[in-house]
């Protein structure tokens, strides 16, 4: 086991821009997760470069991490690390799970831009408890490995494939499969959710919290729909509506 009492120390600087920075996320394809239960899910899945620890945290003893380099930091390092007020103490230092497109998947979440970590989170919560196969982010969304979106999926960001993508590409590949798209949105042409007549396939497309989904999308889709509000809420949050519309077409 090695210590780092520095807060200077090069892996130290590095694990923090892993914490608060998307540029560096992505250039190395790594991230970091805070707390005994998530990363007890990073450790089930994907792959775990370091295991850090705080002075006095013991890890369980049924976690299987022979063969993980574990750092010992101080409670200062511990807390320049933290995204939550009272952390416990532990982190894992990760590399992001890759995952290849499968002519398998039948049932989908698209995301046009929408940009709050905590919404994105949450939807991929959602997706995996719905028995979704894959979200697909669009341009403009939230990074999946912000800390605040990995704490809102609850360790779903480890259940489920997560894919960045051209959403115009994947709703043509879609519907050459004949894999209907629905889309939410106002306007006259929309049908309530509920309404519509449910398969065994979908692709279910989610906007921006202020625009919803672009014009564009919205024109390539099979059919769009509505969630009715009846009382006096302007409209739903995303994440919630989200769900709604999900499990109509999950349950199929």
């Amino acid at each position: 086991m090695k210590r780092i009492e520095s807060s200077s120390n090069s892996l130290v600087k590095y694990w923090k821009k892993l914490a608060t920075t998307r540029k560096e996320r992505d250039k190395s394809g790594e991230f970091l997760v805070e707390g005994f239960h998530l990363v007890e899910e990073a450790l089930n899945g994907t792959e775990v470069l370091n295991l850090i620890i705080r002075d006095g945290v013991e890890i369980p003893s049924d976690w299987d991490v022979e063969n993980i380099y574990i750092i010992e930091v101080t409670d200062a390092i511990a807390a320049e690390l933290a995204e939550t007020e009272h952390t416990q103490g532990i982190f894992a230092h990760c590399k992001q799970p890759e995952f290849e497109v499968k002519p398998t998947w039948k049932k989908l979440l698209l995301v046009d831009a929408v940009q709050d970590p905590g919404n994105i989170g949450t939807m991929i919560r959602t997706a995996d408890a719905a028995g979704i196969d894959a979200v697909i982010l669009g341009k403009g969304s939230a990074d999946p490995f912000n800390p605040k979106t990995i704490r809102s999926t609850q360790g779903s960001i480890f259940h489920i494939p997560v894919l960045r993508g051209d959403l115009v590409e994947w709703v043509e590949q879609l519907k050459e499969q004949e894999v209907p798209v629905y889309g939410t949105a106002l306007d006259a042409t929309s049908v309530i959710y509920n309404q519509v007549e449910k398969g065994p396939k979908f692709a279910l497309i989610m906007g921006n919290e202020g625009s919803g989904i672009s014009k564009e999308l919205l024109a390539q889709t099979t059919q769009n729909v509505i969630i009715p509000i009846m009382g006096g809420a302007e409209s739903l949050n995303v994440a919630v509506a989200t769900g709604i519309v999900l499990y109509h077409f999950a349950t199929a």
